[in-house]
């Protein structure tokens, strides 16, 4: 079961680094405007909320990656739980999928960590 948790919790790790790329430096982009539906004005408006954003998840993804490399089951504990906490808030205030993109890996993650 420690494997498993251990690969959901890179996965997840993985992800919010991909949500950082797109987030910092691809949201004022053809490949951002299309994967989040945005008009070129509206990309070059949000771009800096989009690129404080993609940070705060790089800080997810590195506790993620600090937590598997010292294996440490509070610290995969704690951001894990940020994870989920934080796709549950953007499920409820932005878009319903990411509760399925980010909070539920983030929560099988958790699960699989305490049943290792």
């Amino acid at each position: 079961m420690a494997i498993a948790s251990n690969i959901v919790t890179a996965f997840v790790a993985i992800l919010h680094v991909g949500f950082l790329v797109l987030e910092m430096f691809l949201w004022d982009h053809p490949v951002g405007r299309k994967r989040f539906r945005m008009t070129p004005e509206y990309s070059k408006a949000s771009a800096a909320l989009a690129a404080n954003q993609g940070l705060y998840n790089g800080f997810l993804a590195a506790g993620l990656i600090w937590g598997l490399w010292t294996d440490q089951f509070s610290v995969k504990v704690f951001f894990l739980i940020c994870v989920v906490v934080a796709g549950i808030f953007g499920g409820l205030t932005a878009r319903r999928t990411i509760l399925y993109v980010q909070a539920l890996p983030g929560l099988l993650g958790l699960v699989l960590l305490y049943l290792s």
